[in-house]
């Protein structure tokens, strides 16, 4: 059980740093994103670039995210049925929809994208508008660590539920209220 509260510990302090950072790329995006607001309506000026860079950080805000809001359970779920019930009905529930709902989907993904991302960088694949950022591997290349990142979450999320279903309630999630176990 200790290596698996080190894991759970692990990956939730990793995915806690990245979606720190990534928050930074939100005030990024909508600085750019006013920019060219007051380039295109103020000045008539626009690069295709500078559009193109806020739409990539919004995709990369949102794939490295996903882990960090997995980590905060600030994902959907039917709350009606899960969140007036106690903290073991809640293990369960977590331990099962991650194995069963987060997990495959994770390796699906990852699998249908492997050949994708592999062949956008044996071409190292630019962008197709004229003045557009060069580098679109590198931004197909988020979507691995998108899978990564969030299945190493959903395994954390699992992670925790065995330990709180073994009694150690320190691995209950913060957000949920004290209740007998």
């Amino acid at each position: 059980m200790k290596a698996l509260a080190v894991f759970v510990n692990l990956v939730d302090s990793i995915n806690e740093y990245v979606g720190r950072g990534v928050a930074w790329m939100t005030l990024l995006m909508v600085l750019i994103t006013f920019a060219v607001v007051i380039l295109r309506y103020v000045y008539a000026v626009g690069w295709v670039w500078l559009q193109e860079s806020y739409v990539w950080l919004h995709g990369m805000v949102f794939m490295f995210g996903a882990g960090y809001t997995l980590l905060h359970n600030g994902h959907v779920r039917v709350d009606i049925f899960y969140r007036p019930n106690d903290t073991r009905y809640k293990a369960w529930v977590d331990l099962v929809g991650s194995l069963l709902l987060i997990m495959p989907l994770i390796v699906i993904v990852f699998l249908v994208s492997f050949d994708y991302v592999a062949a956008s960088w044996m071409r190292l694949e630019e962008s197709r508008e004229a003045g557009g950022l060069p580098g679109l591997f590198l931004l197909k290349s988020v979507i691995l660590a998108f899978c990564v990142l969030t299945g190493l979450q959903g395994l954390s999320l699992a992670g925790r539920s065995i330990l709180v279903l073994a009694g150690h309630p320190e691995f209950k999630p913060d957000d949920q209220e004290t209740e007998p176990i």
